[in-house]
């Protein structure tokens, strides 16, 4: 019998220190590429961090981190070098020559943005998702063609011949910009359709959640709306909007479930996303979904509020919803610690009364999970519902 079963891939990860991005923060990121990576399916052996200014030109790292990293890749028989950064096409093709000098298997050399693009196309299940993503990744893929076909170059005759390779080149181009005209023009049709979808659901309240990635929004949807809705512990496990129509006491609103946000996200990916994230542009209210327990939720908060300021819908009334309170330990401090409150023992009580108590938005505190305040977050959610459902229908006050 023969073992037919996919050998895992073996990475190595690469990411800077540098002036905007200090040693903690690199750190946070490379945690979240491996996540990223382990949700692609790839085992990660090492990490190599290089403190620069800021990338080198041609190979993004220095030529010595870069030694190093190759004598890893040939000892260890790496199959992938991943980069916390998109790299240029040019800094691929150098990196790609370097790491690949002297083995006869080919190492492959991906960027942040490839590594994503690569978990969105697995996780894609519907046409509508699949052609969002196959034009993210076309859109990547132009730039990076020219030397695709150098050893065809070889080929090229004298006065007058124009060489294999830079016709080979030349085709290819125009095959992926005429598949990108393609596919943009299929999204024009898939966004009327989602439109005419939108308008045909009423005049009911919209509520979209939004929120980092993982942060179990899909958890959240199948606890409000009693639906099945896929949910794992991985990045990305959502794609496709889903819109459920939800009943609180009596009062009936849509909604809707929406793709995870991330740090450095690919505009490519926002672009080509846009009839998903119109749910969340036409929504009337946000739930921000945000993970208490991880390390670095403040940033993620960051990251979401300047994702929808860019799409739009930065001004909208939102909801905080602080989930997994049963995975973050709240270790209270002892009457006589005199030393400063940290994320690290603070109580929950405490934590409500921090920044937190200052916003705008109205903050739960829930886990989805155990079902832990989830009456506080159903009443919360009532309640804003209910006031703009008194706004758009004054007449129907007496339901209430």
């Amino acid at each position: 019998m023969h073992d037919t079963s996919k050998k895992q891939e073996t990475a190595i990860l690469v990411g800077l220190i540098s002036r905007t991005q200090d040693e903690e923060t690199a750190k946070e990121y490379l945690d979240e590429l491996e996540f990223l990576a382990d949700t692609a399916g790839a085992k990660v052996l090492k990490r190599y961090t290089q403190r620069l200014e800021h990338p080198d030109s041609r190979t993004f790292i220095g030529s010595g981190k870069l030694n190093d990293i190759c004598t890893y890749v040939i000892e260890h028989k790496i199959d992938i070098v991943i980069f916390d950064d998109e790299l240029s096409p040019a800094q691929q093709r150098n990196l790609e020559k370097e790491v690949n000098a002297e083995k006869e298997i080919k190492v492959k050399v991906v960027d942040r943005t490839r590594l994503i693009l690569d978990i969105f196309a697995s996780r894609a299940r519907t046409a509508h998702a699949k052609t969002q993503v196959e034009l993210a990744q076309s859109i990547y893929l132009l730039p990076r063609l020219t030397k695709m076909w150098d050893h065809l170059d070889r080929i090229k005759g004298g006065i007058g011949m124009k060489g294999a390779g830079e016709t080979e080149i030349e085709t290819d181009r125009r095959i992926v910009r005429d598949r990108i005209a393609l596919l943009k023009e299929r999204l024009k049709t898939i966004d009327r359709q989602m439109e005419t979808q939108r308008k045909n659901r009423g005049e009911m309240i919209r509520v979209a959640l939004v929120g980092y990635t993982n942060v179990g929004k899909s958890t959240i949807m199948n606890m409000l709306s009693k639906s099945e809705v896929f949910a794992e512990n991985k990045l990305f496990a959502t794609l496709d909007t889903t819109v459920r129509k939800v009943v609180i006491e009596n009062l009936p609103f849509l909604l809707s479930d929406t793709v995870g946000f991330i740090r450095k996200l690919p505009t490519t990916l926002v672009e080509s996303f846009k009839s998903t994230l119109d749910e969340v542009r036409e929504a009337d209210i946000l739930i921000h979904v945000v993970d208490i327990s991880h390390s670095g939720f403040e940033d993620q908060i960051n990251v979401v509020n300047q994702t929808l300021s860019d799409i739009g819908a930065g001004d909208k009334p939102t909801i905080l919803v602080f989930n997994k309170i049963d995975a973050f330990t709240f270790d209270q401090k002892d009457v006589d610690d005199l030393s400063p409150i940290t994320k690290h023992n603070i109580s929950l009580e405490q934590l409500k009364k921090t920044w937190m108590s200052n916003l705008n938005a109205q903050c739960v505190f829930i886990s989805a999970a155990d079902k832990q305040n989830i009456d506080e977050f159903k009443n919360v959610l009532y309640e804003r519902v209910k006031e703009m459902h008194l706004k758009r229908y004054p007449y129907n006050k007496f339901l209430y």
